[in-house]
């Protein structure tokens, strides 16, 4: 897969530490077993995702879905995938999200290396570490650039014509509560997830409530033995 361009001295101090950068778990097993520690999973379809330019990230989309946010090293497949997520039955009537996982392929993953953007303090990274993305507003997204664009250009449309509005409480609380109604498995009342339809466009943007709350979510993208790009994961809950 293409990859973008970052400096050398970024380059080789990634592939010196590269193998640190790996996951103990293979997230592809878990969508195939009914339970976790005793625990029951289920696997959630939240519908499909486009990917127009293939250049792609995660991201809290209420805080954190900038414009000048950058993608990942890793381009993808370009088109429409579907995007499931593992879901964990805490207790009677009590579910969280532990991972959301978007498939280009039948192979099997054999491995799972982080995602990072090529800008990140290698310098810093200790083995176990992460560096994930930030969550403020107990939601994470996965989307292509171009989706991020289009997602930045309606909100900030929505604001010029609601300056004194929240867009969370006054616009996507309610979609959140349609969709509890329409799709009420594994969802709390007010609703834990959306698949939002940008107004205007083919693309849509997930929304999905992020394991327990706010913090440092790792992102990992799944190989299989050949090297080829199997799968993209957002681990909520960490099952290592």
């Amino acid at each position: 897969m293409e990859r973008i361009q970052v400096s050398k001295e970024w380059m080789k101090k990634y592939e010196e530490i590269k193998n640190l950068l790996t996951s103990p778990v293979n997230y592809a097993q878990y969508f195939d077993m009914k339970e976790i520690q005793g625990k029951e999973i289920f696997v959630l379809d939240m519908g499909e995702v486009t990917f127009p330019s293939g250049k792609i990230l995660v991201r809290d989309p209420l805080v954190w879905l900038n414009r000048n946010e950058k993608p990942y090293l890793q381009s993808v497949p370009i088109g429409k995938f579907k995007v499931n997520t593992l879901v964990v039955k805490i207790e009677e009537d009590h579910y969280r999200y532990v991972l959301s996982r978007v498939k280009f392929t039948e192979e099997i993953p054999v491995i799972y290396y982080e995602a990072l953007k090529g800008d990140e303090n290698l310098d810093s990274f200790e083995e176990d570490s992460i560096f994930g993305f930030p969550v403020d507003a107990g939601l994470a997204t996965i989307v292509d650039v171009e989706t991020k664009n289009a997602y930045c250009d309606f909100v900030d449309n929505w604001y010029k014509k609601n300056p004194d509005k929240n867009i969370y409480d006054d616009f996507f609380a309610a979609i959140f509560e349609k969709n509890a109604v329409e799709n009420p498995l594994y969802q709390r009342e007010g609703g834990d997830w959306i698949n939002f339809r940008i107004p205007n466009t083919d693309l849509s943007i997930p929304m999905i409530q992020s394991g327990f709350g706010d913090g440092v979510y790792p992102v990992y993208f799944g190989y299989d033995k050949d090297n080829n790009l199997c799968d993209v994961v957002i681990e909520y809950i960490y099952l290592g």
